[in-house]
């Protein structure tokens, strides 16, 4: 994890931003998957191969299950919205992020991260 926020990070200062948004994609998704796992719950996101599902699935997953602590109305939106940009960068033809699309989200990236960290056991 502080490997992808270190990633995250270098690539928002070199104004890689397309890579930016796909890694902050991919905490995300990390971010969900350990959540699951801590619950002892893997097995509700993973396929009948034993791989987890795509991220659009981890999240709709994520929203229906019940957790100990609920997670808040801001972080149910704000993981679609990670995904959005992380989605638009990794596969869009046309699609070049921006500075301001990374900044757009920000606040609700750092908010979003630390309620699944927790959610997650990462933090106590």
């Amino acid at each position: 994890l502080e490997k992808v926020a270190i990633q995250i990070n270098q690539t928002y200062e070199q104004t890689c931003y397309d890579a930016c948004a796909v890694m902050v994609r991919r905490l995300v998704e990390i971010l969900i998957i350990e959540t699951f796992e801590a619950h002892q719950k893997s097995a509700i996101i993973k396929d009948s191969n034993g791989d987890y599902f795509m991220l659009n699935d981890l999240i709709s997953r994520f929203q229906s299950e019940s957790w100990p602590q609920n997670p808040s109305r801001n972080l149910k939106k704000t993981l679609l919205e990670l995904k959005g940009i992380g989605d638009k960068s990794a596969h869009s033809r046309f699609y070049n992020a921006q500075r301001s699309d990374i900044d757009d989200v920000k606040v609700q990236l750092r908010g979003a991260t630390e309620e699944l960290l927790y959610l997650s056991k990462i933090k106590k």
